[in-house]
């Protein structure tokens, strides 16, 4: 599918909105005329702006559906003041209402999140409630001024109101929160994207592995030193992959290296079922972790099998009652919507199956396609169609938190997911993940360690930078000096301005 613009003006805008109401198709956004050579195809979309106004055309002719339609076009001006041939609040906006407006009258489609292509819709609602308005006024102004869903919107504002509540206690100016990536995993997922290493290829390197780990965290502590650490939160791949021995050496790395006096949240993402064992999660809640994820996905074992999961659902259940006898008392659960082949039923059933275990906290991921996971050659052979996730298997995901006692209280999305919807964490009172929030909202700086993690610096006037480390672990290995001194950049270059 081809659009056009005269000139570079809001093309990530052009190619979200587009890929959101055609997930199926391959998207590419030119400006001026594309090379007829390598993209003989007809352009769908036009637009064209100017100083005085902006107009767009969608042209039949370019559709997947090209006898379906005749052309749609439409013309905004610019208020006084404004030049739609700059980039400003006042163009961008009137172009996304413009281009999602003539895409739902075209497709007859409406979106749940309206013109919002970013991920953190709940940024808007947060906003709004900090400048004083209702959770119902931060609302309305998300119907209006986003084109959101009364559903949606009243969703974000209801999160937003709750979020608040929980993060009150969080030191922003003079806390931080620590990630620690641990790149193995038992298999990849078929649908993953995280950097992750099969584990039964790096067996021999792990502790190679931790080596530079501890490396990085004594030369990064002391750009901390000072500030309180709010949260920890081990992530990966599978921090599970870890031997007892190895996970008691990591957490005794972080132990020495930062101050853990004042932590409110210590979270472990067990994730995989077939990498846990009571060793495990003994020596986890000897070391004082609070708080794990035992990660099902879904209940069916076909799928399961399908989507490179090791583990039945079986498994998965043991795992949960191991964590169970061993103490643990805030279990998160993730499942996903939309998985190959797998209907309304399949949803009520894992659900169902959940809900026998009860879980203090529930993540529902709507499937995000990944171009880099294996789930898009996947796609490519056996068909988008069978990719499939509706609002009634939201609500059915929904009504069984509710059902468990949970509310939810944080909200994410990500580019091409299915049906365009949504991630939300349900939480009982009290056992609502803090790091979720904070990953979420912005406004506490994150250090990260570890192949593949983002740390994020939060200054003053909300000013945000980042680094990242190598996503290879063996690069990581190689070049941790070089990640060492990004961080020295981001984190120690500020505060020498701060001071």
């Amino acid at each position: 599918m081809i659009a056009v613009e005269n000139i570079e003006l809001y093309r990530y805008e052009i190619h979200s909105l587009l890929k959101a109401f055609y997930p199926q198709e391959t998207v590419k956004v030119f400006v001026g005329e594309p090379d007829l050579r390598k993209y003989p195809e007809p352009a769908f979309l036009r637009a064209d702006f100017s100083e005085s106004s902006i107009e767009m055309a969608l042209l039949p002719e370019g559709a997947p559906d090209p006898e379906a339609h005749a052309p749609l076009t439409r013309r905004i001006n610019a208020p006084d003041g404004t030049a739609f041939d700059k980039k400003s609040p006042a163009c961008k906006n009137a172009a996304k209402h413009m281009l999602y407006e003539m895409l739902s009258e075209y497709t007859g489609t409406v979106l749940p999140w309206g013109e919002l292509i970013g991920i953190r819709p709940t940024k808007i609602a947060m906003g709004r409630l900090r400048g004083g308005d209702t959770p119902e006024e931060a609302a309305m102004y998300m119907q209006r001024e986003h084109l959101v869903s009364r559903e949606k919107a009243e969703l974000a504002a209801e999160i937003a109101e709750r979020e608040r509540r929980i993060l009150s206690g969080i030191h922003y100016e003079n806390g931080y929160s620590l990630y620690v990536g641990i790149p193995f995993c038992p298999t990849t997922c078929l649908y993953c994207s995280f950097t992750s290493f099969p584990l039964t290829s790096w067996k021999s390197r792990v502790d190679e592995y931790l080596d530079a780990l501890e490396k990085e965290m004594e030369a990064s502590a002391p750009l901390m030193e000072g500030k309180i650490l709010d949260t920890l939160y081990i992530g990966g791949g599978t921090p599970t992959t870890l031997d007892p021995p190895q996970s008691e050496r990591l957490i005794g790395m972080i132990r020495q290296y930062f101050d853990l006096s004042a932590l409110q949240e210590f979270t472990v993402e067990a994730g995989r079922p077939d990498s846990i064992d009571a060793d495990k999660l003994a020596v986890l809640k000897e070391c004082g972790v609070g708080r794990i994820s035992v990660n099902p996905q879904t209940m069916r074992d076909t799928t399961l099998k399908l989507i490179g999961r090791q583990h039945s659902a079986a498994q998965t259940e043991a795992a949960f009652r191991l964590a169970r006898e061993e103490g643990f008392d805030n279990i998160n659960m993730d499942i996903i919507l939309g998985l190959p082949g797998e209907t309304q039923e399949d949803v009520q059933y894992t659900i169902d199956k959940i809900k026998e275990l009860g879980p203090d906290d529930l993540t529902v991921h709507s499937l995000a396609i990944k171009r880099a996971s294996k789930l898009q050659k996947w796609i490519e052979k056996n068909g988008f169609s069978s990719i499939n996730n509706t609002d009634e298997s939201m609500k059915i995901a929904a009504q069984g938190a509710a059902d468990m006692g949970m509310h939810p209280y944080y909200l994410y999305r990500q580019k091409n997911m299915s049906g365009n919807f949504e991630n939300v964490g349900y939480a009982r009172e009290g056992k609502a993940g803090i790091y979720n929030i904070l990953i979420m909202e912005e406004k506490q700086s994150i250090l990260a360690l570890g192949a593949g993690s983002i740390s994020k610096g939060v200054f003053e006037g909300g000013r945000i930078e980042r680094c990242d480390d190598a996503k290879e672990a063996a690069i990581y290995i190689d070049h941790i000096d070089e990640m060492i001194e990004r961080k020295r950049k981001l984190f120690g270059d500020q505060n020498s301005l701060a001071n």
